[in-house]
């Protein structure tokens, strides 16, 4: 065995020896395969290896569709082929318009990847499929490139090219042992010897953990036993003279596929079974779970009364083998968080059909540092601390028992919730609130307006639209309270920290001290990394704020580039302060009855910043907004916010203070044109792009600034735009496609009601020569082809004038 190599990949299934073809692909030839076993021996052997081109956003589709390209290449490859059932198609099942209509949001946003999909009724669901009967049913969704393919005859296609690029597989060959060196550089231990590696990558599947703790890491990842049953042949398969089409059903929670002259049926039980919590069987190899079919004995009624033949054919195998989940269903494909140089590509629940295109951006980001689209949706750092085993177990129980019914707007799901809450949660519970999820703290959605008030959640404008109004008019003309847990925090100390993040940020920093700004990270391809708000607090202190999705990928890229002398370091702040925002005119009213000090317009404008006590407590102000409105952001340690909670209710009342949440804050921030990080904030696109062109100093150096320069001239850019959508019936749903006269030139990336407006808003992507004020454009919605046209990118109060407020 060789000794040393760029990369070795550790894990021959779908994920590592994709990882590796790919990496060749990609011009790296001095990479590796390590395998414990037999390639394909853990979960790969035993899946149903269905390919469809169906995903829940933009990413995944396009992933996908890399996929369907690759493996219908190797199939036709006349020196080594493959079996690939290519097109047969697949209908995914519906009963209820709810469902229907995310359909044709999920055929919008496809458009958009050159993918079309075709949203059918019930009879054409039959007509395509003749096995299946109509009853409960209301149509479907088509996939016509649906397929599936031989697991082992991928892999070794994969392995067989990449060996032929130069790259090398050691099967039988078990890590036994990880050590980082200080130039972060691994040695990896095998029985047979030590590989020094420049990066590592865990492809390990259900044993990933196993992988996790010799580098000092836990992954979320969380493994279900998984059953799927093979009939006997069915005489309408046999005689039909075509291959019949995949079905995938969530109203009774089967899937099935051809498979020679009989099906392939899959369940989804609710009776259903994490496997492997408490350790995993060296010998567990190319094995199975014992089979167990009284679990799933309901769904597989369901799948009778849906497909009749079912019940007139006798079983040939059951087949019941784990297959890995994480919290929330996506896998976790990227860089390790908190780690240098090691990558990993695991809980991939549907390796086989996903893996080309996991294993394709993986290898780009890699070598390049970034994928061709933006990775968040899979990246590992979306979950935190709070990413437990046992939360990761729950959350794929849920996943499991709802595998075909995707997430509607705003639909967070309940299992293992609360997970991060603050001392405020029973008292905003006590007060009628609903809550949504960030990062896994439960953060203040808005108010019932009454204890019998339940949402209803679909694509369209829901029951929440005349209590968000509300709570918008209240914040308008008066003064809110809300609480904004969870937002990343990092402080940054020493002498050299100014120079240290102006070399970072695109833009200006606060020019001194008691200023806070907004600036703009990118990365190496000068697209964007990061949006940050720094508070410059006092000579060598400043605060860096972001979403609070971004709390380990950002402190991952300032950990990165940290100058080698030492004088720059770094504190998270985020699970110690909360922050509680008081928003509306009234706002600095109610903040000068609880803090000491001069807060008047004069003496504390907008974009200062300043210590003070609140109350009893220390705290952090910041005269910020997200809204529109003059606002103050009062941060607080976690331990005191419930004492600066009641001060301020106090002194609101006679202002009469309302509380509001921060779905009322999503409409306010897009009748201001500000953006959403990992929404209208992505690594696909520059910041002149981005509409950001105030925030970029060419005149200095920053990091990504060649690059940046280098793209001004590319055929490929886009412009961001604000759009009037012209119905009330529904906002456009992040990924709807934008056209002109049948075509698409452009994608919605977030969309809501703008109550002080009257407006339906929406931002999108769209070419250049569709993007000046008033141009006509339409936007595929839930199937509606619905005029817009482009306007201004602050409709509201485009002049500031409410955020600079001045003394009454």
């Amino acid at each position: 065995m060789r000794t040393s190599a760029r990369v070795v990949v550790i894990g021959g299934g779908i994920a590592g020896c994709s990882t590796l073809y790919h990496l060749t692909q990609e011009g790296w030839s001095d990479v590796m395969l390590l395998e414990r076993n037999e390639l394909t021996s853990g979960t790969t052997w035993h899946s149903a290896a269905q390919v469809t081109n169906f995903g829940m956003n933009q990413t995944m589709v396009g992933l996908k569709s890399h996929s369907i390209r690759l493996y219908k290449e190797l199939a036709e490859d006349p020196d080594y082929p493959i079996t690939y059932h290519h097109g047969d198609g697949g209908i995914r099942l519906a009963n209820t318009e709810r469902v229907m209509e995310g359909y044709r949001h999920f055929a919008s946003m496809a458009r958009g990847m050159g993918v079309e999909f075709e949203v059918i009724d019930a009879a054409e669901c039959e007509r395509r499929h003749p096995l299946i009967t109509q009853g409960n049913l209301l149509g479907g969704l088509w996939d016509p490139l649906d397929g599936d393919i031989d697991p082992a005859q991928l892999c070794q296609a994969l392995v067989r090219r990449a060996r032929k690029a130069g790259a090398e597989v050691y099967r039988q060959t078990p890590v036994t042992a990880l050590r980082q060196l200080p130039d972060d550089s691994w040695i990896v231990s095998t029985p047979h010897c030590d590989i020094q590696a420049e990066i590592v990558v865990n492809a390990c599947g259900y044993r990933v953990n196993e992988v996790g703790a010799m580098m000092g890491v836990h992954h979320p990842v969380a493994s279900m036993e998984h059953q799927y049953l093979l009939t006997e042949e069915i005489p309408a398969i046999r005689d039909a003279g075509h291959r019949m089409p995949l079905i995938r059903c969530p109203i009774d929670d089967f899937y099935c596929r051809q498979e020679k002259n009989g099906l392939l049926v899959g369940f989804y039980e609710q009776d259903c079974r994490t496997w492997g919590m408490d350790g995993i069987d060296p010998h567990f190899v190319n094995a199975l779970c014992p089979d167990d079919l009284d679990r799933v004995t309901d769904v597989f009624e369901g799948a009778v009364a849906r497909i009749p033949a079912l019940g007139e054919v006798g079983i040939h195998t059951v087949i019941n083998g784990p297959i890995t989940y994480t919290i929330d269903g996506a896998p976790l494909v990227g860089p390790v968080p908190g780690k240098r140089n090691v990558f990993c590509i695991i809980g991939l629940r549907a390796g086989l059909g996903e893996g080309g295109g996991h294993g394709w951006l993986l290898a780009q980001m890699i070598v390049h540092g970034e994928a061709c689209y933006d990775t968040w949706i899979l990246d590992p750092r979306r979950f935190t601390a709070h990413g437990t085993a046992e939360l990761t177990a729950l959350k794929a129980i849920e996943d499991y028992q709802n595998e075909f019914r995707f997430h509607f707007p705003h639909e967070h799901r309940p299992a293992g919730r609360p997970v991060k809450t603050t001392p405020l949660y029973p008292v905003l519970e006590a007060e009628g609130a609903v809550f949504d999820v960030v990062n896994g703290w439960e953060r203040l959605a808005y108010i019932r307006p009454d204890a019998a008030f339940k949402e209803t959640h679909d694509f369209r404008f829901n029951e929440t639209f005349d209590v968000l109004a509300r709570d918008v008019a209240a914040v308008q003309s008066g003064v809110g309270l809300t609480e904004v847990n969870g937002f990343n925090r990092i402080e940054i100390t020493g002498s050299g920290a100014r120079e240290w993040l102006d070399g970072l940020v695109c833009g200006k920093l606060p020019r001194r001290a008691g200023r806070v700004g907004l600036t703009y990270l990118l990365n190496d391809k000068g697209c964007i990394k990061s949006e940050a708000t720094l508070a410059w607090l006092d000579e060598d202190t400043i605060w860096y704020g972001s979403a609070a999705a971004a709390e380990w990928h950002d402190f991952d890229w300032l950990s990165a580039h940290l100058p080698k002398d030492g004088n720059v370091s770094l504190r998270a702040l985020t699970n110690e302060m909360t922050i509680l925002l008081l928003a509306g005119p009234k706002a600095r009213a109610v903040l000068g009855l609880v803090a000491r000090g001069d807060w008047s317009a004069s003496a504390f404008p907008w974009l200062s910043v300043r210590r003070a006590y609140v109350g009893i407590a220390a705290a952090v102000v910041m005269a910020v907004s997200y809204s529109g409105e003059e606002a103050f952001e009062i941060h607080v340690p976690i331990s005191q916010s419930l004492s600066v909670w009641r001060a301020l209710r106090v002194a609101g009342a006679d202002h009469d203070m309302c509380l509001f949440g921060s779905r009322a804050i999503d409409s306010m921030r897009l009748e201001k044109g500000y953006l959403h990080w990992k929404a209208d904030l992505i690594t696909e696109f520059d910041p002149f792009e981005a509409g950001l062109d105030r925030f970029v100093d060419l005149d200095k150096a920053f990091l990504g600034k060649h690059a940046l320069m280098a793209r001004l001239g590319s055929a490929e850019r886009r412009q961001l735009v604000t759009l009037a959508v012209e119905t009330d019936v529904a906002p456009a749903h992040a990924g709807a496609s934008v056209m002109v006269v049948g075509r698409v030139v452009g994608t919605v990336t977030s969309g809501d009601w703008g109550h002080r407006t009257g407006l339906n808003l929406a931002l999108a992507y769209v070419l250049p020569e569709h993007a000046a004020v008033g141009t006509a454009v339409s936007i595929d919605i839930i199937g509606l082809d619905v005029p817009a046209r482009v306007i201004a990118a602050s409709p509201y109060d485009p002049d500031n004038r409410r955020l600079r407020a001045l003394d009454t």
